[in-house]
């Protein structure tokens, strides 16, 4: 029994690999481009047409384009925020450590931080200055 299935089976991929080679030689009539959101399904595709899905991950979210990237006016940061600004202050104030100040004891530790965060931030800026995003 088992070998003749495995038999018809393989007397009848000949015939199988034919047919389907007969589609491929007509081209598609139309191309769709079909943008889903959410939960939405891809279209089937009917005889002479492709259909190409891709998804919208946040749809209601500003292009970066057009978003506003400058510093936020110390009028409108939040506290947090601003007892962190006071805090640096009153820390590099007393040459605490880490601080790159010139007052108290272990106030230069801080200036090798500090350049090295300058450093990063350049190149971030020139990161995203030679590769914008979309």
């Amino acid at each position: 029994m088992f070998r003749t299935a495995v038999l018809a089976a393989l007397i009848a991929l000949p015939a199988m690999a034919s047919a389907q080679d007969a589609q491929v030689d007509t081209p598609p009539q139309r191309i769709r481009s079909v943008t889903l959101t959410g939960d939405q399904k891809c279209p089937k595709s009917s005889g002479g047409e492709i259909v190409v899905c891709s998804t919208l991950d946040q749809p209601y979210r500003i292009p970066k384009s057009l978003r506003d990237d400058k510093p936020v006016a110390a009028q409108n940061q939040s506290w947090v925020n601003r007892a962190a600004t006071m805090d640096q202050v009153g820390r590099v104030a007393g040459g605490l450590p880490d601080t790159c100040s010139a007052v108290g004891t272990g106030g230069q530790s801080g200036c090798f931080m500090q350049r090295n965060q300058a450093y990063a931030a350049e190149r971030r800026a020139s990161a995203t200055e030679s590769n914008p995003q979309p």
